[in-house]
């Protein structure tokens, strides 16, 4: 008992160097506010353009809001789903729509739906730099995720050059 005691204490003693010279500061790539404007301008365009009045909500890599833009006619519960749809494709690194559809194939993740700005909506999808997620765009409003998506979408596609 004594030894294995002993053996503990130094295996403990021989990980603290270690943990000592562990690296103390990361780095995170996440969009830019001039990224995320210019997407989330894009894809409220794009909805106006198809009729449909929306919130855009665009988050960065630490799930913080950058950009929110509000149609004038767009209704109140918007701003609260665009920012849920948003979160949720951050959160799981795939479209909220997407997500959604996991959930129902496995009951056993539902779960996961008690989370605090979760949703299984479609309307938002991950911004990706590479195979890296820098933040995602959120849309509610339009009749029907899908369509959410399609203005999702277009605003990717209009930084896609900068996400290198």
């Amino acid at each position: 008992m004594a030894r294995n005691l002993w053996v503990l204490v130094a295996a403990v003693l021989l990980g603290v160097p270690a943990a000592a010279g562990a690296q103390a500061v990361v780095s995170l790539r996440s969009i830019s506010q001039n990224a995320a404007r210019e997407a989330a301008t894009v894809a409220l365009e794009t909805c106006r353009k198809n009729g449909y009045n929306v919130t855009v909500t665009v988050l960065n890599r630490t799930g913080r809001t950058v950009v929110v833009l509000h149609d004038d006619l767009a209704n109140p519960h918007t701003v609260e789903n665009s920012l849920r749809k948003a979160y949720t494709s951050l959160t799981f690194r795939v479209p909220s729509g997407e997500w959604g559809k996991r959930i129902t194939a496995r009951p056993t993740a539902t779960g996961a739906l008690h989370l605090d700005k979760v949703t299984t909506l479609e309307g938002a999808l991950p911004i990706m730099a590479g195979k890296e997620v820098v933040g995602a765009i959120g849309i509610s409003g339009a009749p029907g995720g899908e369509k959410d998506a399609v203005c999702a979408q277009a605003g990717i596609d209009k930084i896609a050059g900068g996400l290198k």
